[in-house]
């Protein structure tokens, strides 16, 4: 599509290849004339979480500085950006040929690697920071649940509350049953308010269908949506809370899945190494419109 500013904004859904999944995201690929008011103003005009910009584009390199937007603000990577990456690799990839694609961002050089599977479908993956993982202490699980309307009883004893890191801070929660996991009513305020007192992102709420098989939710009320369908920095920080727990005993691939019960479902894959303090993170993207003028200068 074409903006109302004359600037091509393509969408995206990522984590997912079907248009009705995933957590859709803008990405602009020539950006290269856009100052930050404007940049914003597109973001707040495509109205997803995140909208990417490319800045500078070096095709022969596969090498490409992106800033990221909300509606409301600028946010570097480690905030919250990995849906619109994965977004823009898919879209650049579908553009140069798959491959090791370089982006320069706010927060530091950002290696992805994207590639088609069996069905041709583009994914990408993103190697997360190095994660930690540390129990969550009494006053913050007891703040959490009563905003959740929780119990500890309601929790699984083999998956304990911690908070995990993984560019960001989030804190894990580990459902005894699917049903608990379902039922998400939450007091929106309260629990915003326990998050930025403890400065974590998201609430990753999750219930362990199978050894390497997860369902997640995850609540985003201090950015403003109720629960957030697609999160791959939570993805990757729940990877280091498995490796610390001792849970992953030698390289692996973990699927999470999330939005199923906000009826956008998403998949995650989730590589983790026991050797490997960083975890990777691959999910699929799939265009939501198509532009309406041939691609972009920048490619």
């Amino acid at each position: 599509m074409t903006s109302g500013t004359g600037t091509d904004v393509l969408r995206y859904t990522a984590f997912s290849s079907d248009p009705a999944g995933g957590n859709p995201a803008g990405v602009v690929l020539d950006a290269s004339g856009l100052d930050e008011q404007r940049m914003l103003g597109l973001a707040a005009e495509v109205g997803y979480s995140e909208t990417a910009f490319v800045t500078e584009a070096d095709p022969a390199r596969r090498r490409f500085t992106l800033r990221y937007f909300s509606p409301l603000a600028e946010v570097d990577f480690c905030g919250h950006a990995t849906v619109a990456t994965v977004a823009t690799a898919v879209a650049l990839a579908e553009r140069i040929g798959p491959g090791e694609l370089v982006f320069d961002t706010p927060a530091g050089e950002i290696p992805v690697l994207t590639a088609a599977d069996g069905e041709g479908a583009l994914h990408a993956t993103l190697t997360s920071v190095p994660t930690r993982s540390r129990p969550a202490e009494d006053a913050e699980l007891d703040a959490a649940l009563a905003a959740l309307g929780w119990e500890r009883g309601e929790l699984d004893p083999a998956l304990p509350p911690h908070v995990a890191f993984g560019g960001v801070h989030h804190l894990v929660l580990a459902a005894a049953a699917r049903a608990r996991l379902a039922d998400l009513a939450y007091d929106f305020e309260a629990l915003a308010d326990v998050m930025r007192r403890h400065g974590w992102t998201t609430v990753h709420l999750v219930w362990r269908e199978a050894p390497d098989r997860f369902h997640a939710r995850d609540p985003f009320p201090v950015g403003g949506v109720v629960e957030d369908p697609a999160t791959g920095a939570a993805a990757a920080a729940f990877g280091g809370y498995l490796r610390e727990l001792g849970l992953v005993a030698e390289p692996a691939r973990v699927v999470v899945r999330q939005g199923e019960d906000m009826g956008r479902p998403s998949e995650l894959l989730v590589a983790v190494d026991p050797g490997d303090p960083r975890v990777r993170v691959t999910g699929r993207a799939v265009a939501l419109v198509t532009p309406s003028v041939t691609g972009p200068r920048a490619v």
